[in-house]
């Protein structure tokens, strides 16, 4: 029965994908003086599984390259060529050309063929280079006897050589397709012959130094093992006599493969062979870790219908207990607690499928070395990029909305923050700077950070620029209003514009995209120690534990994770200073105090706050106190997007559905405190 590969091509791009970025990994990080083997061997490997993919779904185009790239990587693995800088950068090049060819078949994007043709010219004079493989000693040796169906026609001869072992490979009924793809990849392994059973079945008779189990696993990509017939044929070089082929059975073929190796000389068995049927291995896993028994690959759609019927659950849990709320405890008690475990399960229920869109950082991260170590070259400078809580996790929503944004953010310090070696030098610094990225976890926030130890951010030259664009500026403004200026559209510090930088545009887009996800930016600089950018982001867009506030007949959802205490204050603490409006004292601290119905233009239950409940927030570092009339409780709440369903609310993030079917809008926490700062 024919099997209709194509459907097994998202499974193909999607791994294609995941190889390509682990070669620029392992390219990025080679020592080119020294490089280890391990280093070498892996990167061939990447480029070896894309080309046998791609040839047994029959993207020639795909598999042309690779196949210069392969031949390149296995002379330098094989030590025939040493690995120069050059050849970092033309596989890095050729890991673009593939990309682009991956995106052509899969989604018909465009396909540059003469960068195509110029990426395979310049590997194909990169392997012109190559020291030749010393010649192998040929000897010709006579077909062995085979106890089976004729084959038709007659095999090519085949060359036994020292250390080598001869296989015979038959194959069940196959499409001449697949059997060309297989064929392909099997001459990877050594010398091949092939030809045709008398029923028209393929035969292979390989020359190899490889196991059975390296062989086996090239061919159940496109076959199942269990129908391969594989005899073991070797003939020692150093044996002149003739001799039958000797027969592995099926549990001791890797053995007997190792075996023969190891030995000069085997013993051929006297009489003809029998061939046996044998039941293939498995294919070796060289990671060490079978990665298909331990995940699957799973639509988003899938997942985020998931979520949504999560969300639906948390609301109906929420509702049946509003509703259970005034029954009695003891007449009901069986009940109640059924609803309390079901609580419990839903909230687990809740936390498992949120963490199936949890990323690891790592996914940002990984994009950057490659950029950092083009840019630096492009601009002459010397980097050390260092990342620290790569394994932090994000929403996967968030976590593909704030590549721009970082990235806009490294190039900006690489350009305008590092200094160039000579500037280090006189500054009396190291000429090779340093530029960090980092993710950590802060309470219900994931915070991200873009260190550099470059020049810092000048305020005198800020200000000076700012009045020159026509921006607002006064001598007097505090330095984080000076520095925020940066994020104004359209300003730029750069004296020239150029590919890199110096247009206006971009770090505006940064804080509009930060702020559209929830969260915040911020700036710390020294001059001439460096800078560091903030980003501050909820960890998930999708459902948040939250505080329930009353303002009048209106409910009001508080994150709970800037949430730090609630009080009723004492008439006493209360103080309105002019010029900088109302503040409370908690705790020998004054802090600025909101009114949440003023805000908002709702008739409260109560004006004076020493009747209400004044909450106390935080976000990063700074503190503010909001006027409610009452806390309802805490819970759990489903956001649902506003701005899609109604309109942008200055103030309000989102909102939800609570257990009586209302709408609650969720507080911009971050907003509401600018607005007091």
């Amino acid at each position: 029965m024919t099997v209709d590969m194509s459907q097994f091509y998202e499974v193909f791009f999607d791994e294609a994908a995941e190889l390509l970025a682990e070669k620029e990994r392992l390219l990025l990080s080679v020592d080119i003086v020294a490089p280890d083997s391990e280093d070498l061997n892996a990167i061939f490997r990447t480029a070896h599984s894309i080309k046998g993919g791609a040839a047994t779904f029959g993207f020639t185009d795909i598999t042309e390259v690779t196949h210069v790239l392969e031949s390149l990587l296995d002379g330098i693995r094989k030590g025939e060529m040493p690995l120069t800088a050059e050849h970092v950068d033309a596989f890095l090049a050729a890991k673009d050309v593939l990309e682009m060819l991956i995106n052509g078949h899969r989604h018909g994007s465009e396909v540059d063929h003469a960068e195509v043709k110029r990426i395979s010219e310049r590997l194909n004079a990169l392997s012109a280079h190559a020291a030749p493989a010393p010649a192998a000693t040929k000897v010709e040796t006579p077909a062995p006897a085979i106890a089976a169906a004729p084959i038709a026609p007659a095999p090519v001869p085949l060359v036994a050589r020292a250390g080598k072992q001869q296989f015979r490979i038959e194959l069940p009924e196959t499409p001449e397709r697949d059997v060309q793809a297989l064929a392909t990849e099997l001459s990877l392994l050594g010398d091949i012959a092939q030809s045709r059973m008398a029923d028209q079945r393929a035969v292979f008779e390989l020359t190899t130094e490889e196991s059975i189990a390296d062989i086996v696993a090239i061919c159940s990509f496109v076959l199942d093992a269990d129908a391969l017939k594989i005899t073991n044929l070797s003939v020692p070089v150093a044996d002149t006599a003739e001799h039958g082929a000797a027969v592995v059975s099926p549990a001791a073929a890797p053995a007997a493969a190792a075996s023969a190796q190891a030995a000069p000389a085997v013993s051929a068995a006297p009489e003809a062979p029998v061939e046996t049927e044998r039941k293939a291995p498995k294919p070796a896993d060289k990671s060490g870790s079978n990665a298909e028994s331990t995940s699957i690959r799973v639509g988003i759609e899938k997942v985020d219908l998931l979520i949504n019927l999560v969300g639906e659950l948390v609301i109906t849990q929420a509702m049946i207990e509003q509703r259970v709320g005034n029954l009695d405890p003891v007449v009901h008690e069986s009940l109640l607690n059924n609803i309390g475990q079901l609580a419990r399960n839903t909230r687990d229920l809740q936390e498992s499928v949120m963490s199936i869109r949890m990323m690891p950082m790592d996914y940002v991260f990984s994009r950057f070395p490659r950029m950092v170590r083009e840019l630096t070259g492009k601009l002459g400078k010397k980097v050390d990029f260092v990342t620290h809580g790569a394994a932090t996790e994000l929403d996967k929503g968030l976590i593909e909305r704030i590549i721009d944004p970082l990235t806009h953010l490294v190039r900006n310090s690489i350009d305008h923050g590092i200094e160039t070696p000579d500037i280090r030098r006189a500054a009396g610094k190291n000429e090779i700077g340093k530029l960090t990225l980092s993710a950590s976890h802060q309470g219900g926030n994931i915070v991200i950070e873009v260190i550099d130890d470059g020049a810092g951010l000048n305020r005198a030259r800020i200000l000076a620029k700012a009045a020159q664009q026509g921006f607002p500026v006064s001598d007097n403004m505090p330095d984080d209003e000076v520095l925020q200026l940066i994020f104004m559209p359209g300003f730029s510090t750069a004296e020239v514009v150029t590919d890199v930088s110096g247009r206006g545009v971009g770090m505006d887009v940064v804080r509009r995209n930060i702020t559209n996800m929830g969260g915040m930016v911020e700036i710390r600089s020294r001059l001439g120690h460096g800078s560091t950018m903030r980003i501050s982001l909820p960890l998930t867009l999708a459902i948040l534990d939250g505080m329930s506030v009353k303002v009048g007949e209106e409910v009001y959802i508080i994150p709970l994770a800037y949430v730090i205490e609630s009080l009723q204050p004492d008439p006493a603490d209360l103080k309105e200073i002019a010029g900088q409006g109302r503040l409370i004292k908690v705790r020998e601290e004054y802090l600025p105090l909101t009114y949440l119905y003023e805000r908002f233009g709702i008739t409260p239950t109560y004006l004076n706050p020493a009747e209400g409940i004044v909450l106390v927030l935080g976000v990063d570092d700074k503190k503010s106190a909001l006027f409610v009339d009452s806390l309802v409780g805490q819970q759990q709440v489903v956001v649902k997007n506003l701005e899609s369903n109604f309109r942008k609310v200055p103030g309000i993030s989102g909102a939800t559905i609570l257990g009586d079917g209302g709408v609650s809008l969720i507080l911009d926490v971050s907003a509401l405190m600018r607005g007091v700062a």
